[in-house]
Formats: structure tokens, C-alpha cells, sequence
């Protein structure tokens, strides 16, 4: 078993106290974003025995176990992440396999580099995920009803968005959303600038249901994608909810502190909100345009207590353990890879004490004896 030391990375969305506040570390003043926990290449977490990756490239089946290194390959196939987001992230889709294997040989064909900014495809792996809400989360998550998104949009008494209003009225579902998705971000520059501006004076003037817009575009003043989240169900997870956010679904993360999880690629395609590279043709091509109830998610208990969050997938499982204080010992050895994440109270994972915001890697099949008083998030694989 083994102690992970985790890069946080500073990117300019992260609150600059949620995760010093969970690890008990004094702030820096400069934005905490994400912990990453995995073997990544771009942040491996580092262990004793040398970075994750190279702990796990000297010998992948006595980390990994033979079942998990048949089926994935020889390296680690998901990404653990705590998550701090001190104002919203882009709007953002992510491509199925198919989709990502297509674009990845595409863009490698056309010889475009990796770190080109207009690249859209890093790797030929998709990029499901799922967050745990570790605080109240607020976030963005698939399409509204048409229906419902007119109105909201009809609420705002700006001339100039009534075109759009039309059009979620007059047609079928998944037309009505790709027309005026694709109006949106088709828009002149200086035309959608004064939309925007207008809809978020109206925002802030309206205030309820129209709050977290307003938030929205005081960070991205004139970006379409403030009018493009207004199209998506908003959600506000408590502490334990999650969401699953699987291919083609437009997501964005508003505020909170959570744990993340995902397949362990890098491929996103933005909708907006973000001085970054937003491909339409592309986006337009990989997003489903389809209503429906965010979903979100709570943890199934199990008699040993184990708390799963169901997902479709197989490159992660993610669950929870709440330890109330003189609870015995559990065994938590698996056959495949984990990552044992404290996030409240004090345990005892193997040899190594493990407060808020630490972790340890379990290769398949070695020991894992937890005893303690606190709560531990579980990564692990379906195999």
C-alpha cells in the first residue's frame, strides 16, 4: 500500500480556500482547483516507490492484477480527482469511444500537434465521469425541455433572444435545441456581446431562479455560453449527491467542493465559457440533443456498509465508507487496483494515518484493513 503525494492543480476557476480548508493547510492565496490522484501523465501522484507510472509500468499486473490488465491495458483507467470550483468551468461536452478514436486519428492524420490550442482530441479515449458533491455543488447538466428553456430565455425581456424563444416553441425537441445551440454560437461577436450584456443586467435585476446566470456572466461578460447555459437543467447537489456525466451531455461545474472521477482521458470539446478553442462543427457533431432530468445520483448501501454510486461504465466504480467512531476494522482488499481517499474525520488505512484530503494506492490483491473514525471514498474498476 502506498502513501500518495497529489498535485493540486492552480488553474484560474479554483477556490483559493476549499482545499487547504478540507486538508488543513494554510491558503496561499493563489486558486486550488484540483487534487489529481491517479497515474496520469500529465500530474502522476508520487509514491515512495517512484511516480504511480512508473510503479506501475515496472511490473502492470502485480499493481493492476492480470484481469484488469487484460481488460484496460497495462496502466490505470481512471483519474481520481477532489475538485474545488471558485467560479464556473467551461461548458463542456466529452465524445463517446467511437467519436474520440474517429477525431484522435483525424487530427494526427492532419498532422495537428498535441499542444496545438485548436487540437481537440489529446488521446482516442472517451471521458465519462462523475461528481460527488463533498459540500453544496452547484452545476450544469444536460438539456432543459425545450418548453422550459423558451421561457426562461421569453423571461428576460430581451428583444434580440426572441428569435431563439420562436424556435424552441415551434419545433421538434432535438431540432429546436441543435438550431438554437448552433445560432448561439454562430452569432456575430459583437451582436451576441450585447445580448449577453443585456440578459445579465435582466439576470441580476430578476435575481431566483435566474441567480446563477447573473454569477455566470460577472466571470464571462459577453461569452455566448451565458446564454447557452440557459439552456441546461441547473442542479444543486447536497453533500453525498452526484451526478454521471456520459458522452455528448453539455455540463458545466458552477461552485463547490466534490470528488471527482473519470475515464482516464483529456478530450473535451467547449460550448463556451472560455477564452479557449470552440470547434462548432465538431461540438455540434458529438453533442446529443436531448431533454431530460439531470439524474442525479445517490449511494446504494450494501450490508458491509459500502455506499456505490451506479454508473454504465466499467473504467471506475466509485463508493463510500462512513466509519462511525469504535467501529471494528473493515477489510477492504480487492483483486483489482484502488484508491483510498479520506475526506472527513481520521483513519487508519494499512500503516499510513490518513486525515482529510489523503490518500493511498492499493495495488489488486494487496491488504487493506481500514479502522477509524471518518469517511473514505473508494476508486476502484469493474472487471
Amino acid at each position: 500500500m502506498d502513501r500518495l503525494d497529489n498535485t493540486i492543480r492552480p488553474y484560474a476557476w479554483g477556490s483559493p480556500t476549499a482545499i487547504p480548508h478540507l486538508t488543513g493547510v494554510e491558503p496561499t492565496g493563489e486558486p486550488q482547483a484540483e487534487m489529481w490522484m491517479g497515474a496520469h501523465p500529465g500530474a502522476p501522484s508520487r509514491t515512495a516507490r517512484g511516480s504511480l507510472v512508473e510503479v506501475i509500468d515496472a511490473n502492470p499486473e502485480a499493481e493492476l492484477g492480470k484481469a484488469a490488465v487484460a481488460k484496460f491495458g497495462p496502466r490505470l483507467p481512471f483519474l481520481l480527482k477532489i475538485l474545488a470550483a471558485g467560479a464556473p468551468l467551461s461548458l463542456q461536452v466529452h465524445p463517446d469511444l467511437a467519436q474520440a478514436k474517429e477525431g484522435y486519428a483525424d487530427e494526427e492524420r492532419r498532422g495537428v500537434p498535441v499542444d496545438a490550442p485548436h487540437r481537440n482530441y489529446k488521446d482516442a479515449n472517451h471521458k465519462p465521469e462523475l461528481i460527488c458533491a463533498l459540500t453544496e455543488f452547484d452545476g450544469l447538466c444536460g438539456f432543459r425541455d425545450p418548453v422550459q428553456a423558451a421561457d426562461l430565455l421569453a423571461g428576460l425581456g430581451v428583444d434580440s433572444l426572441k428569435p431563439y424563444v420562436d424556435l424552441l416553441h415551434a419545433r421538434p425537441e432535438d431540432a429546436a435545441l441543435r438550431e438554437v445551440l448552433t445560432a448561439i454560437l454562430s452569432a456575430a461577436p459583437e451582436e451576441m456581446a450585447h445580448t449577453v450584456a443585456e440578459a445579465s443586467a435582466a439576470c441580476t435585476r430578476l435575481g431566483g431562479a435566474y441567480t446563477p446566470y447573473a454569477d455566470i456572466a460577472r466571470h464571462y461578460p459577453g461569452d455566448p455560453g451565458v446564454i447557452a447555459a440557459m439552456l441546461l437543467n441547473h442542479v444543486r447537489l447536497q453533500p453525498g449527491e452526484a451526478l454521471f456525466l456520459g458522452a455528448g451531455i453539455p455540463h458545466a461545474y458552477l461552485n463547490g467542493l466534490g470528488v471527482e472521477i473519470m475515464a482516464n482521458s483529456d478530450n473535451v470539446l467547449r460550448c463556451g465559457l472560455t477564452p479557449k478553442h470552440v470547434d462548432v462543427p465538431e461540438l455540434l457533431r458529438v453533442v446529443r440533443f436531448e431533454a431530460g432530468d439531470p439524474g442525479v445520483l445517490r449511494p446504494e448501501a450494501s450490508a458491509d456498509g459500502e455506499e456505490v454510486y451506479e454508473t454504465p461504465i466499467d473504467e471506475f466504480r466509485l463508493s463510500r465508507y462512513v466509519f462511525a467512531e469504535g467501529t471494528t476494522a473493515h477489510d477492504l482488499t480487492l483483486d483489482t487496483p484502488q484508491i483510498l481517499l479520506c475526506t472527513a474525520g481520521s483513519v487508519r488505512a494499512g500503516e499510513h494515518e490518513l486525515g482529510p484530503g489523503r490518500s493511498v494506492f492499493v495495488p489488486a490483491g494487496e491488504k487493506a484493513a481500514v479502522s477509524g473514525a471518518g469517511t473514505v471514498f473508494r476508486a476502484t474498476v469493474i472487471v
